[in-house]
């Protein structure tokens, strides 16, 4: 995952902080990717107080990037290994990691709904996730024709690379599954939040249609 650089090029610390801030900055000004993140994608960079009073389980800082409309928030965690990861808090209490850095976590939010698919996930079985991330990824299709081309615009303008669904389902699982012990969400007064995976593997109404 990490990308080596020669020797006397930047250090893997400023190069991952830049990474961040650049990509945060690109969004922030252009006002159509911002648009097509907001209202396809659910990131919101102009909702970061949906974070206030969030820190991790350990008592690590958490600094709020961005929120999603129902009042989930995005968060940078402090820098690890010359990244910084990033994890989310929904506003049912369930939360955890999503990547490893904001490229990563972009490429799964343009390219997967990564939500439901964590939700209808069987507590975390890969391949109840893929059979999900199918379906859901047919109801996206079909609820919203020009996603390919939302898709393609915003990996465009942010250099991101838009990858098959299967392969996000594993990455996404992945990192989910490493939340514990170090990417907890909690409250300020230490009230964690639920892990990221849902119990059931389709919807209990009709299942997958």
């Amino acid at each position: 995952m990490g990308r080596a650089r020669a020797a006397r090029g930047p250090s893997p610390i400023v190069s991952a902080m830049t990474s961040s801030d650049r990509l945060l900055g690109l969004i922030r000004n252009n006002h159509d990717i911002d648009g097509l993140l907001r209202s396809s994608f659910g990131f919101d960079i102009w909702r970061k107080r949906n974070g206030d009073g969030l820190r991790l389980a350990s008592g690590a800082p958490l600094e709020a990037i961005a929120g999603e409309f129902s009042g989930g928030a995005y968060f940078l965690c402090p820098e690890e290994d010359g990244r910084r990861p990033v994890v989310f808090a929904g506003s049912e209490g369930e939360g955890g990691l999503i990547a490893d850095d904001l490229t990563g976590a972009l490429e799964i939010f343009i390219g997967l709904k990564w939500q439901d698919c964590l939700g209808f996930s069987g507590g975390g079985d890969l391949e109840v996730m893929q059979v999900s991330a199918q379906h859901l990824e047919r109801y996206w299709v079909r609820d919203n024709p020009g996603i390919s081309r939302d898709r393609d615009r915003v990996a465009a303008a942010l250099s991101l690379r838009v990858g098959p669904v299967a392969d996000l389902v594993i990455r996404l699982q992945d990192a989910a599954a490493r939340t514990e012990p170090d990417y907890v969400v909690a409250t300020e007064d230490g009230q964690a939040f639920d892990p990221p995976f849902g119990e059931y593997s389709e919807p209990r109404l009709g299942g997958w249609r």
